[in-house]
């Protein structure tokens, strides 16, 4: 595979050279796992630093062990993400939505409006929770962490339901100032 040299960003910040050793392998296990190296890891990649929080918090927030799933934690990144019109988001983490869920109008509700998603209760109450806490976090409430709760979430999956949902605000937003672009392969991945 030949690695991509389009710039990931509009910013000029280019990767550090040579990336460290332990950089260098976990670019080498996205390609293995993924077929290519994420842009917003290239983004990152001008500080080392900043790489390696990045990726321990993703890693920790989207792939540790949880009550929730890794579907249901790409479907919060997916909705905050479309909340919030983060372009590399909604393009990366739909196709994670369409690949986990094996359902690519599920991926493309997700990216829409996840209100005409067919979903289940329990999703439909995390999401709604999700959304409410992109829009209007200063208003969640008991009532809502109780409609979480009625929904079979425990209070762990409700801190990890905040959790992702902060997480993919925070990126959003640095995402959209930077004009972070999705890897050209989302476009057409679990279509």
């Amino acid at each position: 595979m030949t690695q991509d040299t389009t710039p990931p960003t509009a910013l000029d910040l280019p990767m550090v050279q040579p990336l460290p050793e332990a950089t260098q392998k976990y670019f080498d296990i996205c390609v293995e796992k993924l077929g290519l190296v994420p842009n917003v890891l290239r983004a990152y990649a001008f500080d080392i630093d900043k790489l390696n929080s990045f990726a321990a918090m993703y890693n920790d927030l989207m792939l540790a062990d949880s009550g929730l799933t890794k579907l249901e934690r790409e479907m919060i990144a997916v909705v905050v993400s479309s909340i919030n019109r983060c372009w590399y988001c909604q393009v990366a983490h739909g196709a994670a939505v369409r690949e986990l869920s094996g359902d690519p109008v599920l991926g493309e509700a997700m990216v829409m409006n996840y209100r005409v998603a067919a979903l289940d209760p329990r999703q439909r109450a995390m999401l709604d929770f999700a959304a409410k806490l992109t829009e209007s976090s200063a208003k969640i409430d008991d009532a809502d962490r109780q409609a979480l709760r009625d929904a079979g979430f425990s209070d762990r999956d409700i801190w990890d339901i905040a959790s992702v949902v902060g997480f993919f605000n925070m990126t959003n937003r640095v995402a959209s100032a930077v004009d972070m672009q999705p890897n050209p392969e989302y476009h057409s991945a679990h279509r």
